[in-house]
């Protein structure tokens, strides 16, 4: 299994424009939550959620094309 780590920082594209780049910070964890820091210093706290055996968080909340990260795609 893949599993977000403390101090990584993950990031997906956009689902409207590709040239558009999301990126976020793991600042502390549970078993079933992350928190997380975007590039302005905003953190937030959000479930974590296991698909394929890779943990996947949806950090700015769910609605339609929201941005998800993936625990595979850390720096």
């Amino acid at each position: 299994m893949t599993t977000f780590k403390i101090g990584k920082t993950y990031t997906t594209r956009s689902a409207c424009d590709y040239e558009t780049v999301f990126a976020w910070t793991v600042i502390a964890r549970t078993a079933k939550q992350i928190t997380l820091e975007n590039k302005w210093g905003k953190t937030t706290k959000r479930g974590v959620y296991l698909w394929n055996g890779i943990e996947h968080c949806k950090p700015d909340g769910t609605y339609s094309m929201c941005p998800i990260i993936s625990a595979e795609r850390g720096e």
